[in-house]
């Protein structure tokens, strides 16, 4: 069983290193996470789509969606709530998960299937580099628990080194779509000059960041 595993942060504490009043960082991030959702439930290569949060809200539009919704209790750090979301998922029979982060809006039901479709092994894993080429913006594993999860600072690093002192295959899968995290005020500078159909290019304009 193939499964979109999709790690998101509790609306309130997400992009924080956004300058912007917190309920347009919420409400943003909210549109981010739909436009992530849409894509994986558009996806052709999982058997299922998941969320693993702790934010009632995006818990409930998983749901509603007809995503799995995995309740994390708390805020536990991504790579806590990644290795949860994992092990459940794995106690219902998962054999290769993609994480999915829901930061990445121009990600595509394409990106996903992509990302399943260039696991080698197994044991295998397909990496998603960001546009600086050092963090990670998908994982894919075969088995799903093959190695940790190290988001975070140098984390596509990171990834290489655990596959390496693992003895496992890894591929980089350079996808320009999901390479585009937004974290910071010139990513969304960077996002709004390309007009997309996304519920977060809308909220980026009812905020008045895109130019007329």
């Amino acid at each position: 069983m193939r499964i979109a595993l999709i790690a998101a942060k509790q609306l309130e504490f997400a992009k924080t290193r956004l300058a912007m009043p917190a309920g347009e960082r919420r409400t943003l991030a909210e549109a981010m996470f739909r436009d992530v959702l849409s894509a994986a439930m558009s996806a052709e290569a999982p058997d299922h789509v998941a969320l693993v949060s702790s934010d009632a809200g995006l818990l409930k539009m998983a749901r509603a969606a007809g995503a799995i919704a995995i309740d994390e209790g708390f805020p536990r750090g991504l790579n806590a709530a990644v290795r949860l979301g994992t092990e459940a998922l794995i106690a219902e029979g998962a054999r290769t998960v993609c994480v999915v982060l829901s930061d990445i809006p121009l990600v595509t039901g394409a990106d996903i299937d992509a990302m399943f479709a260039a696991i080698p092994g197994p044991p295998g894993v397909t990496l998603v580099p960001s546009r600086e080429l050092s963090g990670t913006n998908m994982i894919a594993r075969t088995p799903p628990d093959a190695i940790a999860t190290r988001f975070g600072r140098q984390s596509l690093m990171r990834h290489l080194e655990s596959c390496e002192q693992a003895g496992i295959r890894c591929e980089i899968v350079r996808l320009s779509g999901p390479s585009m995290d937004l974290d910071l005020m010139s990513d969304l500078a960077d996002f709004v000059r390309i007009p997309s159909p996304t519920h977060t290019f809308n909220q980026l304009s009812r905020l008045g960041l895109v130019q007329a």
